[in-house]
């Protein structure tokens, strides 16, 4: 997330709550892609984490990005902790340990986010390599320690390191240790939004497969091919994972905001201040609990707003609905990632045949696909096949929904492109997590500091 809301019209009736998200449907010419890719800073020297401060420390990355983009900064308790393009098109963040994440501008086609992409890693490198700051595209850190790994000066992030031990085993290292490629995606209706998160959580796993990227933690092997899979197994369980109610055939905005209403706190924001919430729930601020705990204590719709932005389902509503499954990777995986899923969710023939394939695929069975996959990859097994098998009927699917599009770039060539990065997954039958460790115990010699060369941007 790029910054925290700070609008303070205060919430008058629970409605108001559902409503906010009803407020996100749009019609088909005004859905819109955005793509947000995080990747892991380190000096060229050493492959050391680069921390927040000094000369070459991440401070300086942000100062000299803002000075060749001429974004506005975002400020935290004196800190630049990010930028956002004067228009709100497209923001850079810094997540916990210091990932660096561009959250793009809402864009018509693949081709324009990976023309975003591809200018972003190029001024990011034009900054960067001065400082000798190089980017790793993996989905977890696979050398530093929690330890070794900086922390960035973001009040919400002080609050949530505190809390993460108290509710999960994986929660800082879901913080600090791990990145993801994520696509952002309109819907036109209660109704649309329900057949596409419903789709989409069910196919989530099959995402988590096809993109695990994360086989190395602190120097060595892991065991999981998807290490920031299993890290969310047990990050923060009552915010995050395979929403069962979303399978209901009668799911919608309401059941989203009363699941929400439920869930702890982080925090609240007056005048400027980050105020610890983790005490409280959302209904229990709605009833009045935090009257004379912090500065004008009712709810606003800013309040909200940050709260949908602390929940992290596998698929997150809020205006707009968050793929979420996916490990950050290579360059080519943060075309891929938009790319199965606009062709599986923006064309009508392509929703429909998807909503076909997974119609009776029980919550159960979804959530055991899902518990398998960070260790099995594609080679996991739902019913009579395996993951492999799935996804190349998924991704024939989504090829279709692509072409159905036709978005073509100025050489003529449609969207579907995007997607041989996952084709190439599917024809070797192996993840890129299943390559590096074939080459760890190969030609890297037993060593992962070759990551940082193959891997990097």
């Amino acid at each position: 997330m790029a910054r925290d809301t700070t609008d303070f019209r205060p919430i008058e009736s629970a409605d108001e709550l559902s409503a906010y998200l009803a407020a996100g449907c749009r019609p088909r010419e005004k859905w819109r892609i955005g793509t947000e890719h995080e990747k892991f800073p380190f000096y060229v020297d050493g492959n050391a984490p680069v921390p927040y401060g000094g000369p070459r420390g991440i401070r300086t990355l942000l100062e000299g990005m803002r000075h060749a983009l001429g974004w506005e900064p975002i400020m935290d308790q004196g800190h630049i902790i990010g930028l956002v393009e004067p228009t709100g098109q497209g923001a850079i963040s810094l997540e916990p340990g210091g990932q660096f994440e561009l959250s793009g501008a809402p864009l018509e086609t693949i081709h324009q986010t990976c023309r975003e992409g591809n200018a972003h890693l190029a001024q990011l490198r034009e900054i960067a390599e001065p400082l000798g700051i190089r980017f790793l595209g993996l989905g977890g850190s696979p050398k530093w320690t929690l330890a070794e790994t900086p922390q960035m000066p973001k009040s919400r992030y002080e609050i949530m390191t505190r809390y993460m031990p108290k509710v999960g085993t994986h929660g800082l290292d879901m913080m600090y240790r791990t990145c993801t490629i994520q696509v952002n995606l309109d819907f036109a209706s209660e109704a649309d939004m329900r057949r596409k998160m419903q789709v989409s959580l069910k196919l989530q796993p099959l995402a988590t497969a096809l993109f695990a990227n994360s086989p190395f933690t602190e120097g060595r092997p892991n065991g999981w091919m998807s290490w920031r899979g299993e890290v969310w197994r047990d990050t923060d369980n009552q915010r995050s994972g395979l929403l069962e109610f979303c399978f209901a055939p009668d799911f919608g905005f309401a059941d989203y905001a009363n699941w929400a209403l439920d869930v702890p706190m982080y925090f609240v924001i007056r005048d400027g201040r980050y105020h610890d919430m983790t005490h409280l729930t959302f209904r229990q601020f709605m009833e009045g609990a935090a009257h004379n705990s912090i500065p004008e204590g009712v709810p606003t719709i800013g309040d909200w707003a940050n709260h949908l932005s602390t929940l992290f389902p596998d698929v997150r509503l809020k205006r707009f609905l968050e793929m979420r499954g996916a490990d950050g990777g290579p360059w080519r995986r943060i075309c891929a990632l938009p790319a199965f899923w606009v062709g599986l969710l923006y064309d009508d023939e392509a929703l429909a045949a998807a909503e076909t394939l997974t119609a009776d695929w029980t919550y159960r069975e979804v959530l055991a696909m899902r518990d398998a996959v960070p260790a099995q990859g594609i080679a996991a097994q739902f019913r009579n096949s395996d993951l492999r098998g799935i996804g190349r009927e998924v991704l024939a699917i989504s090829r279709i929904g692509l072409t159905n599009r036709a978005r073509k770039n100025r050489d003529g060539y449609d969207e579907t492109h995007f997607l041989s990065t996952l084709d190439e997954v599917i024809a070797r039958g192996t993840t890129s997590a299943e390559e590096m460790l074939a080459a760890y115990h190969t030609r890297w010699g037993g060593s992962i500091e070759p990551a940082f060369l193959e891997y990097a941007y």
